[in-house]
């Protein structure tokens, strides 16, 4: 080979090689500016990531790594998740087609009283007196239900509906007064001088896990930065399900050993958050029987815990909306323990009965804020008031 095609073969080789290093370095750098980079978050912490304060290692970590890779990370590490893409989640108001969809397409006790009231040429007292059986093994509930009658009664009278579409406007405008579209069903997540915290806690298979995975891509949605805590230390598989989430969407997981100290995890998880200047930290806790005192107790230290570093902005309820009147029951013995701000309601679009929904912000006095609507990724909503009754009326 000759002088000159030796030095041609030698200055392709090295320009090929700037321009990899090239692109490396800018998908590097946009990761960065997104403030998810691995880079941004230590593998370790250290001294101060008790929940006690003390020194010493806690057995807390944030793991950025896909789930089931239990090897400290290296440099190749760094490198291949850089180059994986992150899925983009879907907006706000992608989530609210979806929510009318999915609800205007089930068939619930409560859309089928509804239709059997609009079909009726006359209301007699016998209608009158099924309308209500439905109303309240709907979910209702008794109260709610009366309200409603006795308002419908009085619009409607006893002289049947002589124009549908009047009737059915005044019954819209009474379910929405009922499910009251006047609750603040924001979830404040945004930044103060601190990051937001919130806490999601329930029972044992509502799908609670799933809904914090879920809740952090909404928030990603938002062009928030988020920071998941596994506080679920109990539950073996819980940590790998919930860094398995925040991998797709690029949010790091502050995580502890098995069986580890649920708050010092939550601490830890805080403590990451207000170093890295994070929007949001989200923490998941243990499912736990509402009849059992000690892992209720356990529930507020985790609460007082976090409080040390970071006032905590929301506590979200998951309930699983077809568990009717036990949901219920769970609902408040939760509040009395950890003062819950919202509510959210799983498996909404399935054989729920739909009433739910006004019962349990009556019970607890606070608002259903989110609802599951199926396995779906971005199968999580917010709750919109009109647009559930809507949905209801359209699915009669």
């Amino acid at each position: 080979m000759d002088p000159v095609t030796l030095w041609i073969v030698i200055g392709s080789v090295v320009l090929a090689a700037f321009v990899v290093v090239g692109v490396l370095a800018v998908r590097r750098r946009a990761q960065l500016q997104r403030g998810r980079g691995t880079a941004q978050l230590p593998g370790r912490l250290g001294a101060g990531g008790r929940a006690d304060g003390g020194g010493g290692r806690s057995g807390v970590g944030v793991d950025e790594r896909p789930a089931g890779d239990a090897g400290p990370a290296t440099d190749d590490d760094l490198v291949e998740a850089e180059l994986l893409p992150f899925e983009r989640p879907e907006s706000r108001e992608s989530r609210l087609a979806r929510f009318r969809r999915r609800l205007a397409g089930t068939d619930t006790p409560l859309s089928r009283g509804l239709l059997t009231l609009l079909s009726r040429d006359r209301i007699d007292e016998d209608t009158w007196e099924d309308f209500e059986d439905v109303l309240i093994t709907s979910d209702l509930g008794v109260g709610p239900t009366t309200e409603l009658v006795a308002s419908l009664r009085a619009q409607l009278r006893v002289d049947g509906v002589s124009d549908p579409a009047r009737a059915r406007q005044i019954l819209r405008t009474e379910l929405v007064r009922l499910v009251d579209p006047t609750l603040d069903r924001t979830v404040h997540a945004d930044r103060g001088d601190v990051p937001a915290v919130i806490m999601v806690v329930g029972v044992n298979g509502t799908g609670k896990t799933t809904t914090v995975g879920k809740l952090a891509r909404v928030l990603v949605a938002e062009e928030k930065d988020v920071l998941l805590g596994a506080a679920d230390t109990f539950r073996a598989a819980a940590a790998d399900q919930l860094a398995t989430w925040g991998d797709r969407v690029g949010v790091p997981t502050v995580r502890g050993a098995e069986a580890a100290d649920p708050a010092s995890v939550a601490f830890a998880a805080v403590k990451a958050g207000i170093e890295q200047e994070v929007d949001t930290v989200l923490i998941d806790t243990a499912g736990r029987l509402h009849t059992k005192t000690g892992l209720m107790d356990e529930l507020g230290k985790v609460k007082r815990v976090i409080e040390r570093q970071a006032p905590v902005t929301e506590v979200l309820l998951v309930i699983d909306a077809t568990t009717g009147q036990n949901g219920l029951t769970q609902a408040r013995t939760f509040r009395e323990v950890v003062d819950i701000t919202g509510i959210v309601l799983t498996k909404l679009d399935g054989s729920a009965k739909g009433g739910i929904v006004v019962q349990v912000q009556r019970e607890l006095g606070v608002p259903v804020k989110l609802v599951g609507l199926g396995e779906g990724v971005d199968d999580l909503a917010p709750f919109d008031a009109e647009v559930f009754v809507d949905a209801l009326l359209d699915a009669g």
